[in-house]
């Protein structure tokens, strides 16, 4: 059997067990919305600063990153230079 259809059919399972569940709550409907809503809003905000971590951690990477690469592109630069400099017989002050 094809993975993708076994993973189509765990996820199907998963939401008809979870709406089951929801209509066969002993709670009243309306204490059901208001406890789904709470649970939704935890997971948005939750989610959210997990985001805003990831971001600042892929920022602070890409800063780190574009600082090394500027400083090997001054590396290289100044050998090139030097090289340039030995091999035409002119010295720079």
């Amino acid at each position: 059997m094809n993975s993708g259809k076994v993973l189509l059919g765990v996820l199907a399972g998963i939401a008809v067990g979870a709406m089951a569940g929801i209509l066969l709550a002993p709670e009243k409907g309306s204490e059901t919305r208001k406890m789904i809503s709470r649970k939704s809003d935890a997971y948005a905000e939750k989610l959210g600063t997990q985001f805003k971590g990831f971001i600042e951690g892929m920022t602070d990477k890409f800063e780190a990153m574009t600082e090394e690469a500027a400083d090997v592109a001054r590396n290289g630069a100044s050998r090139i230079q030097k090289e340039t400099d030995y091999l035409t017989g002119h010295k720079k002050a």
